[in-house]
């Protein structure tokens, strides 16, 4: 019951007809305040406390889903994220396809994965590869292939098969004889991690679990997860709770983007959740991407994890050239470059890469032909007449349609001064595309973005554009990447807009050939700014350092616990009535959120960072059995704070 005053467990009497299929796992269906509902069962005991208790109704089916680690693992993140355990399981085990289930209960049970030290997989020890460019690579590989459990925070160099180095700390913990789980953002990242698992592994040692494979796809790669038949497991934000026999190591691809963030209550954060699982199952960590969050670093600084980066050598030899195009320098050189959406160095650079018959990157933060227009007389916004919503071009003869009820606005006039002509404000992809077609009229031009995602593009001159996040890997490497209307990007009302910005770039850069082969990478921002200076050094590590400094120093996360608590004013008043805060809490606002909704957040050192957690959740209890008429969201360390 997802009710946080029931948040417990309770105790049923198992009759003699289902005590054969009754077993800790499985689904069952328990008479609750006269009303048939779903349950799990926990556990099998002698005797209860309690006088009177009613009896099991329904063992729904015999395959125990729900393994006991993953039981822990749900209550652990449920108290770490003020939730109830059945929200968390509700995130942890797809629903139910019988079909699925009775065709896997028809076949053989499957076999066992060796246990550690086996004689089959001890003393395989795999070859460092790729991991030489990095001092500390080798001995992660090795402590892995030896059983133990190391953490490490990885800093992938430009142009890393990243795919193929997690292929190798996976290989080194299957070699020991346990099991590994590997999560990424999307489905692009899965498909390109599941193509070197095959080449490393080979065919059928490792399962995909996504919430894009659909009911049927989902529930089958999870129970063939839990019946151990594959030791690894690899998938989306949906994989972070698959069940893995003797688990061995944890990891986790890009964890700054902001698909590893669960939606739904009580909104866990995939590296969050996997952190959890290697401190209970004594298991590995490998949290690794081109940048580092705060949150990666913290590990670092407090010794929790060790930092395996490459060699500033070796950087230097992997890089490609990156220049800024709002620098002192540049300007001299070009006064129009401080205004300009394309300055002359960014259109030198994709003219020479080209005329080297090498693609170019050009990635645009918005999507769309026009996201944005003004009036072209008073320059004002134009708005929706209906709804005051943004007006968007969809084309270059569509008509404005509204971006949020989507009316067009054919007949639109400026309230302000009339006019009826509008300017662009902001520049999308598709429009970006056909301006950069005309300028290059015999060259290719691709589009990358929401409607239709490359996953790679051919070597030889072309134009791809691409959307943050859209990339697609090119043969070879680009010649250019021009990054484009970083403003889009850097002014974002967000804690996180720096590190989102950096994290976005080097994503795309990573992409460029080397400086000594040609790679150049333009970045139309001022040379000054923090995320463009880490940029030009390559050096993501001192980004991170800086960015936490500064939020111990104002108090934000991860450098504090911070919970955000939503919804009508007196709800919110309600709860924190009822919560016993912690000491040295502090409440900051009250600010406004949406409609009718406001947003208060409370504040606690890291060490308290439980107390609050459990404080709010007893608060949330009191309310709900009350019956409280209007809801309260609870937030532990959510991604957007304003």
């Amino acid at each position: 019951m997802p009710l946080a005053h029931l948040d417990r467990p309770f105790d049923y009497l198992v009759p003699q007809t289902l005590a054969a299929d009754a077993l800790p796992g499985v689904r069952v269906k328990v008479r609750f305040a006269g009303q048939l509902v779903d349950g799990w069962l926990l556990e099998r005991a002698e005797r209860s406390d309690h006088p009177r208790l009613a009896y099991l109704e329904k063992v729904v089916s015999p395959v125990p889903v729900l393994s006991p680690e993953v039981a822990g693992l749900a209550r652990a993140v449920a108290d770490r994220y003020a939730g109830s355990l059945a929200d968390v399981l509700r995130l942890a085990v797809p629903p139910r396809h019988a079909r699925v289930e009775k065709e896997l209960i028809a076949q053989a049970p499957a076999a066992e994965a060796p246990e550690t030290g086996d004689a089959a997989a001890a003393g395989s020890v795999p070859e460092p590869g790729g991991w030489r460019d990095y001092p500390a690579g080798p001995a992660l590989l090795r402590a892995l292939a030896e059983g133990r459990a190391p953490r490490a925070v990885w800093s992938a160099l430009p142009g890393e098969d990243w795919a193929a180095r997690y292929a190798d700390v996976v290989a080194a913990t299957v070699a020991a004889g346990r099991g590994a789980l590997v999560v990424v953002a999307d489905g692009r990242d899965l498909d390109r991690l599941d193509a070197a698992l095959t080449a490393t592994l080979g065919p059928d040692r490792h399962v995909c679990l996504s919430a894009a494979l659909g009911p049927a796809r989902r529930y089958r790669a999870f129970l063939t997860a839990r019946r151990s038949a594959a030791p690894v497991v690899i998938g989306t934000r949906a994989a972070m709770f698959a069940p893995v026999a003797r688990l061995g190591l944890v990891a986790i691809w890009d964890d700054g983007d902001d698909l590893h963030a669960e939606p739904r209550a009580p909104y866990p954060h995939a590296r969050d959740v996997l952190l959890t699982r290697a401190r209970l199952e004594a298991a590995g960590a490998l949290v690794g991407g081109y940048t580092r969050t705060a949150e990666a670093q913290l590990l670092v600084e407090t010794g929790w994890a060790r930092e395996v980066v490459a060699d500033r050598a070796v950087l230097r030899s992997r890089t490609p050239a990156v220049a800024p195009t709002g620098d002192d320098p540049q300007l001299a050189r070009d006064p129009a470059a401080a205004t300009a959406r394309l300055p002359s160095l960014a259109w030198t650079a994709a003219r020479e890469a080209l005329r080297a018959e090498l693609p170019v990157l050009v990635q645009v933060p918005r999507r769309g032909y026009l996201p944005s227009v003004a009036c072209a007389e008073c320059r004002a916004p134009a708005r929706c007449p209906h709804c005051a919503g943004p007006l968007a071009l969809p084309s270059a003869g569509g008509a404005p349609a509204c971006r949020w009820c989507g009316r067009v606005a054919a007949a639109y006039a400026c309230p302000h001064c009339g006019g009826r002509r509008l300017r662009a404000s902001v520049v999308g992809a598709r429009r970006t595309a056909e301006e950069l077609g005309r300028a290059f009229p015999d060259v290719p031009v691709r589009t990358s973005g929401r409607d239709e995602v490359l996953a790679a593009v051919p070597s030889g001159a072309g134009l791809v554009i691409a959307t943050p996040g859209a990339e697609p890997v090119a043969a070879g490497g680009y010649g250019a990447v021009l990054l484009l209307d970083t403003w889009a990007l850097l002014t974002r009302a967000d804690l996180r807009a720096g590190e989102e910005a950096l994290r976005r770039w080097t994503a795309a850069a990573a992409l460029a050939r080397p400086a000594a082969a040609g790679g150049r990478v333009v970045v139309v921002a001022d040379g000054a700014l923090a995320p463009v200076q880490a940029l030009l050094r390559w050096d993501a590590p001192w980004f991170a350092a800086r960015e936490l400094a500064e939020r111990r120093e104002l108090g934000f996360p991860p450098a504090v616990r911070m919970a955000s608590v939503t919804g009508l004013p007196a709800a919110v008043a309600d709860l924190l009535a009822q919560a016993r805060l912690p000491d040295g809490a502090e409440l900051l606002g009250p600010v406004p959120a949406d409609g009718e909704r406001e947003r208060m957040l409370v504040r606690v050192p890291r060490a308290r960072a439980a107390a609050l957690a459990e404080a709010l959740h007893v608060a949330a209890g009191v309310r709900s059995a009350r019956k409280a008429a209007d809801p309260v969201r609870l937030q532990i360390d959510p991604l957007a704070l304003f």
